[in-house]
C-alpha cells in the first residue's frame, strides 16, 4: 500500500493530525520528540510519501499515535522484503498492527505470511520451513502470541 492510501486509514483520518499532534508535543518522551521532529515538515506544508524514510518504511503513523511506530508499506513481496531484512539484522519477532485492523490482518496473513513461508523466513510452530531461506541459514522468524494460528 501506497503511503498516501495509508494515510487516509489512519484511525481519525487525516483530519484529525493537527490536534493529535498538539496532544504529541506535550510529551516529555525523547522518542516522542524524535518523531515530532521527523514529522515538522510534513505539519509545514508537506507531502505525506515524505514521511518514507527508508523503501517502504513509513512514520506517518506517528502523526495520530504516540510513539515511534513505523509502517511496513507496498505490496505483499514488497513488505516481505524488508521483513526478511529486519531478520538478516537478527530481529525475529515483531509486534504487528493495522488500520483497519482485521482487514490489515487479513491482508497480511493472505499475503505476507505465505511468501514469507515460501522463502524459507517463517514458518507456523512447530512446520518446517519450506522455502531456500532454511538452508542458507536465514533465520526464522518466531510465530507466537495471542490470536496467532497454526
Amino acid at each position: 500500500m501506497h503511503p498516501t492510501d495509508l494515510a487516509s486509514r489512519l484511525p481519525g483520518g487525516a483530519s484529525e493530525i493537527a490536534g493529535a499532534q498538539q496532544v504529541l508535543a506535550t510529551s516529555e518522551s525523547t522518542g516522542q520528540d524524535r518523531m515530532r521532529a521527523l514529522h515538522a515538515s510534513y505539519r509545514h506544508g508537506g507531502r505525506v510519501s515524505d514521511l518514507e524514510i527508508y523503501p517502504n518504511l513509513w512514520a506517518g503513523v506517528g502523526l495520530v499515535r504516540g510513539g515511534a511506530g513505523t509502517a511496513l508499506v507496498g505490496s505483499h513481496s514488497q513488505v516481505a522484503d524488508l521483513i526478511e531484512e529486519y531478520a538478516a539484522l537478527g530481529i525475529s519477532e515483531f509486534i504487528l498492527s493495522g488500520y483497519p485492523h482485521l482487514e490489515e490482518a487479513y491482508w497480511f496473513g493472505e499475503g505476507v505470511l505465505p511468501e514469507l513461508r515460501r522463502r524459507g523466513v517463517w514458518a507456523p510452530p512447530g512446520a518446517v520451513p519450506t522455502g531456500s531461506g532454511a538452508a542458507d541459514g536465514r533465520r526464522e522468524l518466531a510465530a507466537s502470541g495471542p490470536g496467532h494460528r497454526a
